[in-house]
């Protein structure tokens, strides 16, 4: 199937399925460029805003709903772990996700019926807590419709490089001028910087030397002197 743009920047990962039947096996695919959503991102890496998302996705009816499978080929740019230097990147996140079918159950029930309420009220509110914490991590179709953009956004966060490198064998910034070891070239180094404790001796050494030699520099000019 050919590519096709989506120019809209919201709802561009909402697809509507009813091409789709409920008959579990059927399946569909699509592949769209769409812009990519904002907050895509991590403290040194970053999928630029409205950047061109290749987005291939298959969808499959199952029993419970919309199985979503699929891959989404982003740009990066950000910075280097070890240089800070400017980088760009590629990057392909996989994501399988259900969304189950909205006909108007009550969360938490599968037959259509509410819960029993239980004559014990700790039983009543641990199943009540427990449905809430499964409806959190459930996705659900809108009618027809299917929003792909947060199983996409999670996808992405979770591939997204903790520690993004220019190149594997950065070499990084030079400890002690901070310039980029990269750039700077094999022979680049420091004479041994002395602790500012020690300045002091050094000093006085140095004083001491001099003294040391005045001697010579005297004898010198006594032996010019008689010679």
């Amino acid at each position: 199937m050919p590519n096709t743009r989506t120019h809209a920047p919201r709802g561009a990962l909402v697809f509507d399925t009813r091409s789709l039947s409920r008959e579990a096996g059927s399946a569909l695919s699509h592949s769209r460029i769409v812009p990519a959503p904002d907050d895509l991102r991590l403290e040194l890496v970053y999928v630029p805003v409205g950047a061109d998302v290749e987005l291939d996705v298959r969808f499959e009816a199952v029993t419970e709903g919309v199985l979503a499978t699929g891959s989404g080929t982003a740009p990066l740019a950000g910075e280097c772990a070890r240089c800070l230097a400017p980088l760009t990147a590629t990057l392909t996140a996989g994501f399988q996700e259900l969304y189950l079918y909205d006909d108007g159950r009550p969360r938490g029930s599968r037959d259509g019926r509410r819960p029993h309420d239980p004559h014990d009220r700790r039983e009543k509110y641990d199943r009540h807590d427990q449905d809430e914490e499964r409806d959190d991590e459930e996705r659900h179709l809108d009618g027809d419709l299917l929003d792909l953009e947060p199983a996409f956004r999670d996808a992405v966060v979770l591939a997204l490089p903790m520690s993004p490198l220019c190149r594997d064998d950065c070499p990084g910034l030079c400890a002690e001028c901070g310039a980029p070891l990269a750039e700077a070239g094999p022979d680049h180094g420091h004479e041994d910087a002395i602790d500012p404790r020690w300045a002091g001796l050094t000093q006085l050494h140095g004083q001491q030397d001099q003294a040391g030699n005045q001697p010579d520099r005297r004898a010198r000019a006594i032996d010019l002197q008689e010679g």
